[in-house]
């Protein structure tokens, strides 16, 4: 015996969004082995979210672009150890500019 019932789907509709933003100038980095995977918010850049190959001159150019985008806090996620080159290359940074690591 086969159901008759017709299956609605409730689309999302675009609005505000339902989190309240307590920090504009953070940004987010999810580290994986060979690329990287950068957020800011879309008022900061027209291509909000990046990915960066896990090479050191693209490591320097990820933090750059987070100066850019005058990103000062920024949070990390990462299941290994991928996170410790970018933290040093903003560390090293940290005295030039106000960027900083929020945690891993």
């Amino acid at each position: 015996m086969s159901s008759n019932r017709v299956l609605t789907v409730r689309r999302h509709r675009p609005g505000p969004s339902l989190l309240d933003r307590i920090n504009p100038n953070a940004g987010g980095i999810d580290c994986r082995a060979d690329t990287l995977y950068v957020a800011v918010l879309p008022t900061r850049d027209p291509m909000p979210v990046r990915a960066f190959p896990a090479f050191t001159t693209r490591l320097h150019r990820l933090a750059e672009w987070l100066t850019i985008c005058k990103v000062t806090t920024v949070a990390m996620e990462s299941t290994g150890v991928y996170w410790v080159p970018l933290y040093e290359i903003v560390e090293a940074r940290a005295s030039e500019s106000s960027l900083s690591m929020l945690g891993m």
